[in-house]
């Protein structure tokens, strides 16, 4: 079961929010609960006081009290795997959320349309994230790494080299056979040598490929139109 929180200090709003992620958990054919604050205060307090747990959260940013840009913040050290959602009318907080690391933004002039598609992107990789894994066996080891922690797969002699946020795992298996075998869209070539995981892609600028753990990787220019196409398919319409 998912919990999500909605927190808006406009009553209207968040009822409104909360129907929409209610026709999205139906959607996804996923059960959840939602719990709805008016007071971002509350919501605060709850986490970083009562410990409550949530998968995802959507925060107005424009509120009395902490902000939504402020309890973002103040509730990563207690929820660092949350999933953000902002919601506003001030398009220049855009920019201040990518540095948060929120997951979407939404603006307020197109809720209908986007909130829908963000919430259920959210719903989608909570659940990939809590998912499967890629198994390594030899006649020594075995070894299981969650596909929500492989950052990116590399060509390695006749290896194949997975990154991981636990560190490098080598199969003796070609680059093509492990692709074939995770068999998960999440999965993209950016080069003949290398895959990468789109869910650790925070950025696509100059070529390169940015990942949330402060690597970069080159995309080849056959791959580059590819990649991009393959990202917003997976994600679906973005700010």
């Amino acid at each position: 079961m998912l919990h999500i929180a909605i927190c808006d200090d406009d009553d209207c709003a968040a009822a409104l929010h909360k129907k929409i992620a209610k026709a999205c958990l139906v959607q996804c054919g996923s059960t959840g609960e939602i719990t709805v604050y008016t007071a971002s205060d509350n919501l605060l307090y709850d986490i970083t006081e009562d410990g409550f747990f949530f998968d995802l959260i959507l925060l107005d940013i424009e509120m009395p009290g902490n902000t939504g840009m402020e309890i973002a913040e103040k509730i990563k050290p207690c929820l660092p795997n949350v999933k953000v959602i902002f919601i506003t009318s001030h398009m220049e907080y855009a920019i201040d959320a990518f540095e948060l690391s929120i997951f979407r933004y939404v603006p307020k002039s197109d809720i209908d349309k986007r909130l829908s598609c963000a919430i259920q992107d959210a719903i989608k990789l909570i659940e990939l994230e809590e998912g499967k894994a890629y198994t390594i066996q030899t006649n020594s080891r075995l070894e299981k790494i969650p596909y929500k922690e492989i950052y990116y797969i590399e060509r390695d002699g006749k290896n194949a080299s997975i990154s991981a946020s636990g560190g490098v795992s080598k199969v003796r298996k070609s680059l093509q056979q492990v692709y074939a075998e995770l068999n998960a869209e999440e999965f993209i070539y950016i080069d003949r040598g290398c895959i990468v995981n789109i869910i650790h892609i925070m950025q696509i600028k100059d070529g390169m490929a940015f990942l949330k753990n402060g690597m970069s990787l080159p995309i080849s220019r056959a791959h580059l139109q590819e990649v991009k196409a393959q990202i917003n398919n997976y994600w679906g319409a973005n700010v």
